[in-house]
C-alpha cells in the first residue's frame, strides 16, 4: 500500500465516522471496516466513468448492506459523481442527496435502492441477468461488464438471498461478483447468537465459485488479487468471503455490536483519527492530493467510454431494437400489433394477456420474463423466443421456478440495469411474497410489469389460502405503483399499452375464469383515464362502478334494473390511480356526485368509499368450492348487485 493510498483509506474512514456523528444517526463501523475494499473497487477494479454515471456498459456496484451508505456516499464524493462535501455534511437530513440508505434515481452513482436486507443481493442477480441477456443478444462489443455487490450477515440470513443465489448458480451468471463482509456482528451481538451456517459450503452447493479470502481486509493488493480472480471466472457467479472487523481501526470499538450503529463520538473519533495519522480536530477532512487521486480514478475510464460509444455507433446491430431494449420501450408504433377481440366472445383476461405478449414480443424487444412455476397459468409465456440460461443467453423466456421473492427482486434489478422490460407471473395471492420488491420498485421507479392472475375467489377449489381478498387494496396502498385490473380482453390490450409506454412499476391483475368481451371497452383512450362510462342509459338513477370480472356483473345488473324502469350507468374502473389523476370535472362526469353510486369488486371494500356511496365486496376470506359457486355464495352475482343498488336507492 502506497502512502497516498493509506491516507486515502483513512480519509474514507474519517468521513464514515464524521457524517453519522454530525447527523447523530447512522452506521459507522461497517463503513470503516470496508473502506479498504471500497478503495480497491473504485480505484483498481470497477469500470466506470464518474462524469457519465449512466454509461450503459459500466460495471454496476450494489451496496446490499445499505445501512453502510456513508461508505458509498464517500466514494461517490471522492471519485467525482457530483456529490459535494456539503452533501456528506447533510447526511440523513431532509431532502439531502445522502439519505439513510441508498436510493436509486436520487443520488448519481446509486444503482438500486437498498436497505431491506437481502434485496440488494437479489437485485444484483437481476442486473447480472440483464447484462448476460444484452451480451447474448448484441455481442460483447456492445455489452461486456460485471456486477459487483457487497453483502453482510444480514443479507445472507434473509430468505430472498437464498432464492436469488440458487437461481444465479442455476443460470451460470459469470459476470456477478458478491463480496460477503463476514464480520460476525449483528445488532443483537455476535452472529453466533443466531447463525452458524457455512456460507462457503452453501454457495458452493448453489453452483457458485467461492473464494475464502480470510483476513485480508487491510491488504489492498490481496483484495485486488481475489477480486481479479473472481472477475476471471466467467461461467459461475463468484462469492468472496472476506473476514473483516467492524470499526477498524478504532481502539475501543473494533468487533463490538455497538459499532454496527452510531457508536463513535467526539473522543472516540479523535482517538481513531490519531491512530490513522489524521488531524484529530478536523472533521470531513479530505487532503487535496487524496481528492486528486480519487478524481483521477473516477475519470480513468473516460476514454474507454468514448471508444465504446464510437464502437456502438459503428456496430453491426439493429440500433432501433437496441435502443428500445435500453429504454424498456416498444419500437415506433408498436401498439398497432396489439390484438383486438370481438364483442360477445368470452375469454379469461390472463389468456388475453398471453395473446398480447405473443403479439408484441417482436416490437417490444426488451420484453423478457416468465412465471414462478406458473408461466402458462399466468399467461407469461414468450413463445418461440428461446429460454434464457447458460446455453442461450439471448433467450427471452425466463423460468424463475418457485422463487417469488427472488423473482420480484431480480426484476427490479434488471429494470434498473436497463436493457430489459422484465415481466413476471404468479397468482395474485402470492403477491404477498413479493411486496418488498414491489415497494422498492415503486420507490425507485423501476419499469417492470408484475402480472398476477387468479385474481379472486373465482380461483375456486384451492380455497382461501389461494383466493385473494385483501391483496388488491394492499397493492393500491403503495405510492407510485400503478395497478390495472382490466374488465375484458380489449381492456387487457389497452392496459399493456399503458404498461409498456409508462415509466414505473405496473401490476396487472387478471382473471382465471372466462369473462365476456364487452361492448364499449375497445377504446384505449378511455382506459388510459382509469375510469370511464362503459354503458349509459341516458338518464340514470344509479351508477354501478366495477373492476375486472365484476364489470360484467354490473352490465348484467344494469340490464335487469332497466326492465324495472331504473336507469343504471355502468362505469369500468381499471385503475383508481389513473382515475385519481384526472380532473375533478372529468371524474364528476363519470361518477355523477348527485347520483347514488355502488362499487362492485370481489375483494375487500377498503378504499372504495373515496369514490362511491356504497361498496359491494368480500370482507372475509373465501372458501373451497368451484369458482362460480364461491363467487355466487359470496355475493358476486348480478342479482345481488341489483339488490344492493335498490337498497342504496331506497336509502338515498
Amino acid at each position: 500500500m502506497t502512502d497516498i493510498e493509506q491516507r486515502a483509506v483513512s480519509t474514507v474512514r474519517g468521513l464514515s465516522m464524521d457524517a453519522p456523528h454530525k447527523a447523530k444517526s447512522g452506521h459507522q463501523g461497517t463503513a470503516m471496516a470496508l473502506a479498504p475494499l471500497a478503495h480497491v473497487l473504485f480505484t483498481r477494479i470497477l469500470r466506470y466513468d464518474a462524469t457519465d454515471p449512466k454509461w450503459a456498459d459500466r460495471d454496476r456496484f450494489i451496496l446490499s448492506a445499505g445501512h453502510a451508505s456513508i461508505l458509498l456516499y464517500s466514494m461517490l464524493h471522492l471519485t467525482g459523481y457530483g456529490l459535494g462535501l456539503d452533501d456528506l455534511k447533510d447526511f440523513r437530513q431532509w431532502d439531502s442527496a445522502t439519505p439513510g440508505h441508498p436510493e436509486a434515481g436520487h443520488t448519481a452513482g446509486v444503482e438500486v435502492t437498498t436497505g431491506p436486507l437481502g434485496q440488494g443481493v437479489a437485485n444484483a442477480v437481476g442486473m447480472a441477468i440483464a447484462e448476460q441477456s444484452l451480451r447474448g443478444r448484441f455481442g460483447e462489443n456492445v455489452c461486456d461488464h460485471h456486477i459487483y455487490a457487497i453483502c453482510g450477515d444480514g443479507d445472507l440470513s434473509e430468505g430472498v438471498s437464498h432464492e436469488a443465489a440458487s437461481f444465479a448458480g442455476h443460470l451460470g451468471l459469470g459476470r456477478l461478483v458478491v463480496i460477503y463482509d463476514d464480520n460476525h456482528i449483528t445488532i443483537d451481538g455476535p452472529i453466533e447468537l443466531a447463525l452458524s451456517d457455512d456460507a462457503a459450503a452453501r454457495f458452493t452447493a448453489y453452483g457458485w465459485h467461492v473464494i475464502e479470502a480470510g483476513e485480508i481486509g487491510e491488504d489492498l493488493d490481496a483484495l485486488e488479487t481475489v477480486l481479479l480472480e473472481a472477475r476471471a471466472e466467467t461461467q459461475r457467479p463468484s462469492l468472496i468471503v472476506l473476514r473483516t472487523h467492524i470499526a477498524t481501526p478504532s481502539p475501543d470499538a473494533v468487533d463490538s455490536a455497538a459499532a454496527h450503529g452510531y457508536a463513535l463520538f467526539d473522543e472516540e473519533i479523535a482517538t481513531t483519527k490519531r491512530v490513522m495519522g489524521m488531524p484529530p480536530d478536523k472533521t470531513f477532512y479530505v487532503p487535496d492530493d487524496v481528492l486528486d487521486f480519487y478524481r483521477s480514478a473516477g475519470s480513468r475510464h473516460g476514454e474507454e467510454r468514448r471508444r465504446w460509444e464510437a464502437a456502438l455507433d459503428g456496430a453491426v446491430v439493429d440500433r432501433p431494437v437496441y435502443d428500445a431494449c435500453i429504454a424498456g420501450r416498444g419500437l415506433v408504433d408498436w401498439h398497432v400489433e396489439l390484438p383486438s377481440f370481438a364483442v360477445g366472445e368470452s375469454t379469461a383476461t390472463r389468456k388475453a394477456s398471453a395473446a398480447c405478449i405473443d403479439a408484441v414480443a417482436d416490437v417490444v424487444p426488451g420484453l423478457v420474463g416468465g412465471g414462478a412455476d406458473l408461466t402458462g397459468n399466468t399467461g407469461t409465456t414468450i413463445t418461440d423466443r428461446g429460454t434464457f440460461g447458460p446455453e442461450d443467453a439471448s433467450g427471452r423466456q425466463i423460468f424463475f421456478g418457485i422463487r417469488e421473492h427472488a423473482m420480484g427482486s431480480a426484476m427490479v434489478g434488471a429494470a434498473l440495469h436497463g436493457g430489459l422490460l422484465p415481466i413476471s407471473g404468479t397468482f395474485l395471492v402470492f403477491s404477498d411474497y413479493m411486496r418488498p420488491p414491489i415497494r422498492l420498485a415503486s420507490l425507485s421507479g423501476a419499469h417492470a410489469v408484475f402480472v398476477y392472475s387468479h385474481d379472486s375467489v373465482g380461483v375456486g377449489e384451492d380455497g382461501p389460502t389461494h383466493q385473494p381478498i385483501e391483496q388488491i387494496a394492499s397493492l393500491r396502498a403503495i405510492p407510485g405503483l400503478l395497478l390495472l385490473r382490466p374488465a375484458d380482453a380489449n381492456e387487457v390490450a389497452a392496459c399493456w399499452r399503458i404498461a409498456i409506454d409508462g415509466d414505473g412499476p405496473v401490476v396487472l391483475v387478471l382473471t382465471r375464469q372466462s369473462v365476456p368481451v364487452l361492448d364499449g371497452a375497445t377504446n384505449h383512450t378511455n382506459v388510459v383515464k382509469g375510469g370511464y362510462v362503459l354503458a349509459d342509459p341516458g338518464s340514470h338513477q344509479v351508477t354501478l362502478v366495477g373492476t375486472g370480472s365484476e364489470v360484467a356483473l354490473c352490465v348484467a345488473a344494469g340490464e335487469i334494473l332497466a326492465t324495472e324502469g331504473i336507469g343504471a350507468r355502468v362505469v369500468s374502473m381499471p385503475s383508481t390511480e389513473l382515475f385519481a389523476a384526472e380532473s375533478q370535472d372529468y371524474r364528476d362526469s363519470v361518477i355523477t356526485p348527485a347520483v347514488p353510486s355502488l362499487s362492485v369488486e370481489a375483494g375487500v371494500t377498503m378504499g372504495w368509499h373515496r369514490w362511491v356511496d356504497d361498496a359491494l365486496g368480500i370482507d372475509r376470506f373465501g372458501a373451497s368450492a368451484p369458482g362460480g359457486e364461491a363467487l355466487a355464495r359470496l355475493g358476486m352475482t348480478p342479482e345481488n348487485v341489483v339488490s344492493r343498488a335498490k337498497v342504496l336507492l331506497a336509502n338515498s
